[in-house]
């Protein structure tokens, strides 16, 4: 099951994961929240983040811990 997190204005999130490849060609691993389960889906949080949310539109971001 994918990791949810509904923020504080009651909206469900579901954290994804995707590898990508920058212009310089340096492969990156990024994060990001949406509100349906895709490809790429986590089933917990990555060890050494936390989830907060931004308090101007309480989407929710991973953050190091």
């Amino acid at each position: 099951m994918a990791f949810s997190y509904t923020n504080s204005k009651g909206q469900q999130y579901f954290l994804h994961r995707k590898d990508v490849t920058l212009k310089n060609g340096r492969a990156q691993t990024i994060y990001f929240f949406a509100r349906d389960i895709r490809d790429g889906s986590l089933d917990a949080v990555p060890a050494g983040y936390k989830v907060v949310e931004t308090e101007r539109t309480g989407m929710p971001v991973l953050k190091k811990a």
